[in-house]
C-alpha cells in the first residue's frame, strides 16, 4: 500500500476539513467562546485557509484542505486528538495529503486504500470524508490503539510493506493538527449508536475551518422555465459511462442542503459536490475550488461537454480568483451547490455565461480528441 514518498518540504499545501457547518452554526460556535486553531484565512480561502507554512514546512492549499477535513471529521465523531494525528500522518506517507487516483496496484485516494482489499468502491476511497471514516473505523477496532508507539497503529491499519515510514511523520502531522484542533484532546465518547451528523459536536467541527463560509454562487436565481430541483422533460444522460456516472450522482443530489465543507451525503458545498460526483465515477479531484480550477485540462465554452467543471467568481471571489463552481450536465444546464438558502439546484448555463472564468475537463472519453485550448478565462 505504501510507496517511497517525499514529505512536505516545498510542497505548499491546503488543509481542508470536512463536515457540516453553516454560517449559523459558526455563529453559535462564536457565542460559545470556542476558538479554532492558529491557521489564518488566506486570500484563496478554503477550509484550511489556503497554502500554509508550519515550522518551516510548506503545505499547499489542497493539503491543508484535506488536513482540515480529517480533523473536522475526527472532532465531529468525538474522537481523541491522537486519532487525527495518526490519520494525517498516514495520509502524509501514503499520498502526501493529496487525493490521488493512482498508486500501488489498485490503491487510491488520501490513504491509498484498495477496493480489492475491502476498503470500499472507488467512489468511497476517493472521497476524503468517506475515506477518513473508513480509516478511523479500522483504527478504533484496534485494542489499545491510542497508546501504541508512533507508527504502530497506522501500520496495523494499513498493513504496509514499508512499516517504518509512519512514525517519522507523526511530528509534522501533530503540528498540522495543532493548527486546527478544537475542543478537548480526549472528549467524552458519544453514546453507542449516536449519529455524529446530528450531535452537537458538529458545532465544534465547524470551528475547525480556517475560513468562514464562502457565500455561494452570487448570481440571482430569477424565475425561469425550469424547476431548479427537477430535471426537465426529455433530459438524456451523457453517452460516455464515466461522465454519465458523475452527472447522475450530481443530479441525484438536487434539493440537498448547502453545507460549508460538505462532501456528502447529507450536504455539500460547491467544490464538495463536484468532488463527490467525480469520485462516484472513479475520478479523483483535489478538494476546494482553488485547487480544482487547475484540475484536468482547459476547455472553451463553445466545446463544453457534460461533466465539465465551470467556475465563476461567486459572492466572495473575483475573476482572477473564482470561488464558486458547478458541473455542466448537458442540455444547457449547470448543477451546483448554490448557497445555504437554496442548496443544490439546476441553473441554465446562460445565467452563468457572463461570469465564467474557467472551464476544466477532468475526464476525456477513450478515443475522443483532446479539448482545444486556450480555455475561456477572464483576465484578473
Amino acid at each position: 500500500m505504501s510507496r517511497p514518498v517525499l514529505i512536505a518540504g516545498g510542497l505548499g499545501l491546503s488543509v481542508v476539513l470536512l463536515v457540516t457547518a453553516a454560517i449559523g452554526a459558526l455563529a453559535v460556535v462564536a457565542a460559545l467562546g470556542i476558538t479554532g486553531g492558529r491557521f489564518g484565512c488566506g486570500p484563496d480561502g478554503g477550509l484550511g485557509g489556503g497554502a500554509q507554512a508550519v515550522d518551516g514546512v510548506d503545505w499547499s492549499a489542497e493539503q491543508t484542505e484535506n488536513a482540515a477535513t480529517i480533523v473536522a471529521r475526527t472532532v465531529e465523531r468525538g474522537l481523541p486528538r491522537r486519532a487525527a494525528v495518526i490519520a494525517i500522518s498516514t495520509a502524509i506517507v501514503e499520498s502526501r495529503l493529496v487525493n490521488v487516483t493512482h498508486g500501488d496496484r489498485d490503491s487510491l485516494g488520501l490513504y491509498q486504500q484498495r477496493p480489492s482489499q475491502g476498503w470500499g468502491p472507488p467512489a468511497q476511497v476517493l472521497n476524503p470524508v468517506a475515506a477518513t471514516d473508513s480509516f478511523l473505523d479500522r483504527l478504533l477496532n484496534l485494542p489499545g490503539w491510542s497508546t501504541m508507539p508512533p507508527g504502530t497503529a497506522a501500520q496495523a491499519v494499513q498493513r504496509s510493506a514499508f512499516p517504518d515510514r509512519y512514525a517519522p511523520q507523526e511530528a509534522p502531522a501533530a503540528e498540522l493538527v495543532e493548527q486546527l484542533w478544537v475542543g478537548e484532546d480526549n472528549p467524552v465518547p458519544l453514546p453507542p449508536g449516536t449519529n455524529s451528523s446530528h450531535a452537537e459536536n458538529i458545532q465544534l467541527a465547524a470551528s475547525v475551518y480556517a475560513c468562514p463560509d464562502t457565500g455561494g454562487a452570487g448570481i440571482p436565481l430569477p424565475p425561469g422555465n425550469i424547476d431548479p430541483t427537477k430535471l426537465p422533460a426529455g433530459f438524456t444522460a451523457p453517452a460516455d459511462p464515466v461522465a454519465r456516472a458523475a452527472v447522475g450522482y450530481a443530479l441525484s443530489q438536487l434539493g440537498k442542503p448547502y453545507v460549508w465543507g460538505g462532501k456528502g451525503s447529507h450536504g455539500f458545498d460547491c467544490s464538495g459536490l463536484v468532488l463527490a460526483s467525480w469520485a462516484s465515477a472513479g475520478v479523483a479531484l483535489p478538494a476546494g475550488t482553488v485547487s480544482q480550477k487547475h484540475a484536468g485540462t482547459p476547455v472553451q465554452i463553445a466545446d463544453i461537454e457534460p461533466g465539465d467543471i465551470v467556475f465563476i467568481p461567486g459572492s466572495l471571489g473575483s475573476r482572477g480568483n473564482p470561488r464558486h463552481n458547478g458541473m455542466y450536465v448537458g442540455h444547457g444546464l449547470i448543477v451546483n451547490a448554490y448557497d445555504s438558502s437554496r442548496g443544490v439546484v439546476l441553473q441554465p448555463l446562460t445565467e452563468w455565461a457572463g461570469e465564467v472564468t474557467h472551464i476544466r475537463r477532468v475526464h476525456t472519453p477513450a478515443g475522443a480528441p483532446a479539448p482545444a485550448t486556450p480555455e475561456v478565462r477572464a483576465a484578473p
